[in-house]
């Protein structure tokens, strides 16, 4: 099984895939490998990234909150609906935060910035501009709240108090998600492993941020992009060339042979 987070990953930094990767896709399908993509996208603009092989993938979206196979929920961990308040109270008096509740099909958001709902649209396929996201009686996935100058200094200190109830995590440069305490990407694979038989000397994982940690731990051949966060290398077995090299596509040819 080879497993591979998205952005800043297998995605370039212009949120392509690479010709190579898919012809890669078809070798490790002929090998019966299986593919697993996982993120913190939502899923549908997961598919459309790979939609010439969606089928044949398993996405773990949300950052773990939802497990989708042919359009089939293999899994999905919500937040509770006082958890999601409790999220929305924490991120309002962060100067420049802008919180996307994520839901199945959709993500709200409001629309009070412009220039973050045009950014937005490289992430979330589906989206719905409100007034008031404490509005929205839908069941939340993920709460991820953005941040123009960066999110390990300007929204991961206001909200670290919360790390006791909700899976917080710095998930990129700019962004800090909040998860059910079971919803994450470790979680997820985990169950997806058990599902297929696959044990930690049969899966390869790679990722670059700190929502990649633990699915990497359920890995012998873990792998950290060149452009990964440092504390994310300390705890991949391995290092590949950054995700603009093609780091990825590298150690998958190897891979095949």
């Amino acid at each position: 099984m080879v497993v591979t987070d998205m952005d800043g990953t297998l995605l370039n930094p212009n949120h392509e895939v690479s010709e190579r990767f898919f012809e890669l896709f078809e070798a490790l399908r002929k090998k019966n490998i299986q593919f697993v993509a996982a993120s913190g996208r939502q899923y549908n603009s997961m598919a459309e990234k790979l939609e010439t092989v969606k089928d044949d993938t398993i996405f773990i979206a949300e950052n773990g909150a939802l497990v989708m196979h042919r359009e089939k929920q293999l899994l999905v961990n919500p937040l509770m609906p006082a958890e999601v308040g409790t999220v929305l109270k924490s991120v309002k008096g962060i100067d420049g935060a802008h919180p996307v509740l994520c839901c199945n099909q959709k993500a709200f958001v409001t629309g009070h910035s412009r220039p973050f709902v045009k950014l937005l649209r490289e992430y979330y396929s589906c989206f719905e501009e409100v007034n008031t996201l404490e509005s929205i009686e839908e069941q939340v996935l993920k709460v991820a709240v953005y941040h123009f100058e960066g999110s390990e200094t300007y929204i991961y200190p206001h909200v670290k108090h919360l790390e006791s109830q909700l899976k917080v995590k710095v998930s990129g440069t700019h962004w800090v998600d909040f998860s059910n305490r079971y919803a994450h990407k470790g979680h997820a694979l985990e169950m997806v492993m058990k599902d297929r038989g696959i044990s930690k000397n049969e899966v390869m994982v790679f990722g670059d941020y700190f929502n990649d940690v633990e699915m990497m731990q359920l890995s012998l051949y873990s792998f950290a992009m060149a452009n990964a966060h440092p504390e994310v290398k300390k705890v991949a077995q391995f290092e590949t060339a950054s995700n603009e090299a093609f780091g990825v596509e590298k150690v998958l040819e190897k891979l095949v042979g």
